[in-house]
């Protein structure tokens, strides 16, 4: 079982606004972060955020952009959790649990042209494939700074792989050339 923790929180009142840090939150699923720019309907002619309820990206990420010289400051990958210890490439398609709220991993959430504006600093080519992920809110709950992150399918999916393969060598012994005695 994959245990990671939350290290940061941050939200935008609106798109484009600046991200302030907050240490716990309420969580909404199917919505998003209270208070958050991906729980509020789209504004004007903004695209809907289609399962956007939340975005997350790795601190050990952000600290090997630091060591090629590029220095981001808490927040300023405008996602909302930031995290250690869990790798979140991994998290695609899988159940987790933020502290007592359950998500879904969506996918990447890749940096984009808007993201380099708001900052200022060239962040695609170094955040490609480590900019994050997009994740669903499944049940309403609070999230806080140091609350673990825990991968729940990883568990049950090695559970299921044991079972299976105890039962294939249960099948394989019962089979007429498995119980025969060699000469």
């Amino acid at each position: 079982m994959t245990t990671g923790r939350v290290e940061w929180i941050h939200i935008a009142p609106a798109e484009g606004a600046p991200v302030r840090s907050v240490e716990r939150i309420r969580a909404l699923g199917g919505i998003g972060l209270d208070g958050d720019r991906h729980g509020l309907p789209p504004a004007g002619n903004a695209s809907p955020h289609r399962d956007n309820d939340l975005t997350l990206v790795e601190a050990e990420a952000i600290e090997a952009v630091a060591a090629d010289g590029l220095i981001l400051a808490p927040g300023e990958t405008r996602r909302n959790v930031t995290t250690r210890g869990v790798r979140l490439n991994e998290l695609v398609g899988r159940r987790f649990r933020l502290g007592a709220v359950g998500c879904q991993g969506l996918e990447l959430a890749e940096p984009c042209r808007r993201l380099e504006q708001l900052s200022g600093k060239a962040l695609i080519r170094p955040l490609v494939h480590r900019g994050g992920l997009r994740a669903r809110i499944l049940d309403d709950g609070e999230i806080a700074v140091g609350d673990p992150i825990v991968v729940i399918e990883a568990a049950a999916e090695a559970a299921g792989a044991s079972t299976a393969a105890a039962e294939a060598a249960g099948a394989s012994a019962a089979t007429p050339e498995a119980t025969r005695q060699r000469p």
